[in-house]
């Protein structure tokens, strides 16, 4: 039976939990409005995102009652599972949307490299908390995070699922900038890194090329690879100041939107609540990471602070590619709104975080 020490629920992390809740049910709502081409009140994806909200709030309650201290042992056995995961998908992944990122688990599809996200941040957090606060991270001590960061990598830019990798780097590179990475190392990197840009570009699919190049002119092809993000910025600048109101999104009703529950799923939202909506959302957001990150610097020890740097950090910049992507700003590389758009794997990585979370800050009052 799952039992939370009393004196920890005291002190349960109240804030950030209504913050994520209060974006699910933003995201339920919003997803019914995506999905809604019919008179039927509810849609499959309502239901079953409803379904994995609940399983979610399930694996935080786990999330929480396991002393992350002691969950830190099982850092690596955590990451080789999602890893071998990972390798398993080209051979008997299910496909979707032209990739190949889902395992078929019962009768669900479970994607992972969502908990890679989860993952990484255990595992490279076990790594460096305990060189972490030194002046200087020497330059072997990166040799093996850069190892456990590039090798999930590269597997998920194989499936291909170019706006994870970049999610999953960037959070990763968060913590190790936390832990102490040294400012000159990033210079080396960009020069090491640089010239190799043109290989990188020949490896891309040709679809992806076309949406880089398209970032630039999304005119030049709108009815190709400028398709997307077009659509995107029409529906966000429909929706003006108030909105068209719930249910009466224009594109999104007439199918001119891609992905609406899913990777655009702000564009849904921004054309039917206007700015003044799509300002709230973000603030709801702001509001969560900074919690995150008053977490992360309230932290006991470097484990517990690099642990909610991380995963912090990942929601963050996952919330930053989407919306920079769907209003222009930044290319379309594929990637979802955290709680907000439909996906089940992300749900409960999403919620598994927050617990991880919510562990960190009720644990600083166990030991003080």
């Amino acid at each position: 039976m799952l039992r939370i020490d009393r004196r920890l629920a005291a002190h349960i992390e109240w804030p950030l939990l209504i913050l994520a809740v209060l974006v699910t049910c933003v995201g339920l709502v919003t997803i019914l409005s995506a999905t809604h081409h019919s008179e039927r009140l509810l849609t499959p994806y309502v239901v079953r995102q409803a379904s994995f909200a609940g399983m979610g709030l399930a694996l935080m309650a786990i999330a929480i009652s396991i002393d992350y201290r002691s969950l830190n042992r099982y850092a690596y056995p955590l990451y080789g599972a999602v890893v071998l995961a990972l390798v398993a998908v080209p051979f008997i992944g299910v496909s979707g949307g032209g990739a190949r990122r889902w395992l078929s688990v019962g009768p669900f599809g479970l994607q992972p490299s969502e908990f890679m996200k989860v993952a990484l941040v255990l595992v490279l957090a076990h790594q460096l908390h305990r060189a972490a606060g030194e002046r200087r991270l020497a330059l072997r001590r990166l040799i093996v995070p850069a190892v456990l960061i590039g090798l999930p990598a590269l597997l998920i830019l194989k499936q291909p699922d170019l706006g994870t990798a970049i999610a999953l780097a960037m959070g990763a590179f968060t913590v190790l900038l936390v832990a102490g990475l040294p400012v000159r190392l990033l210079v080396i990197a960009a020069l090491v890194l640089g010239p190799l840009l043109p290989y990188g570009w020949h490896h891309l699919k040709p679809y992806q090329q076309r949406r880089l190049t398209s970032f630039v002119d999304p005119e030049s092809d709108p009815l190709g690879a400028g398709y997307h993000v077009l659509q995107s910025q029409i529906a966000i600048g429909s929706g003006q100041v108030h909105g068209k109101g719930y249910l009466h999104g224009t594109q999104n009703k007439l199918n001119f939107l891609p992905e609406e529950h899913t990777d655009f799923i702000f564009s849904v939202f921004a054309e039917e609540w206007g700015f003044v909506g799509a300002a709230v959302l973000l603030l709801l957001y702001l509001a969560l990471i900074l919690r995150g990150a008053y977490i992360a610097s309230r932290a006991r020890d470097n484990l517990g602070a690099l642990l909610a740097t991380g995963l912090t950090a990942t929601i963050f910049w996952q919330v930053v590619i989407n919306i920079s992507m769907t209003s222009g700003v930044l290319p379309v590389v594929g990637i979802t709104l955290p709680f907000l758009s439909y996906g089940g794997s992300s749900m409960l990585a999403l919620f598994t975080s927050i617990g991880l979370l919510m562990n960190v800050s009720m644990r600083r009052y166990a030991y003080k």
